[in-house]
């Protein structure tokens, strides 16, 4: 950290164009060096920093209906994961759970079944997730809307009702997304 240095702060003049250019090359540094760092890089609190303040606002707006905003909120967070690498996280599917979501209430039935395979495909590896359920639920419905094949979506969805409790207990996408703690 020894080779970034902040512009020190002025008594007057803190708010010239030169002033604050010359800030926010040193906080582009700043956050580059931070970057290089892979633990740093990594580490839920450098990357949740990014992006969480458009979760937990999408999150709101979603929970109040207001589905436009919302997923303008949720696309730019999208965005911002996507470019910092941490596309298999459990906020990147929680941010695919709310695109779906806000697709679907807004009638944009076919990019909300992209969402919802897009998760499919991340949630391939793994047995068990709480939202593999949901996803697949989800998946068969706008599957069924849009007059695409949902048959491999339905046997995974038969495959976690033999293995375990009933889905008809399961909350839907939309609830896991509404219930989630974003802290």
């Amino acid at each position: 950290m020894a080779g970034i240095a902040f512009p020190r702060k002025r008594l007057r003049r803190n708010f010239t164009a030169e002033t604050i250019a010359k800030r926010s090359r040193a906080f582009e540094q700043f956050l580059s060096h931070l970057h290089s760092i892979a633990e740093i890089r990594r580490s839920p609190e450098f990357l949740e920093f990014f992006f969480l303040q458009d979760l937990q606002a999408a999150q709101r707006l979603t929970c109040t209906g207001m589905y436009r905003e919302a997923l303008a909120t949720w696309a730019n967070a999208y965005r911002l994961q996507d470019r910092l690498g941490v596309c298999g996280s459990g906020r990147f599917l929680l941010t695919l759970a709310g695109l779906a979501v806000c697709h679907q209430e807004l009638d944009e039935l076919g990019e909300a079944h992209s969402c919802c395979e897009q998760a499919l495909q991340l949630l391939e590896a793994q047995g068990s997730h709480p939202l593999l359920g949901p996803f697949l639920q989800a998946h068969v419905h706008l599957a069924w809307k849009v007059g695409k094949d949902k048959r491999r979506s339905e046997a995974r969805l038969q495959d976690l009702r033999e293995a375990g409790p009933p889905l008809q207990q399961q909350p839907t996408l939309k609830e896991c997304l509404i219930k989630e703690p974003l802290e």
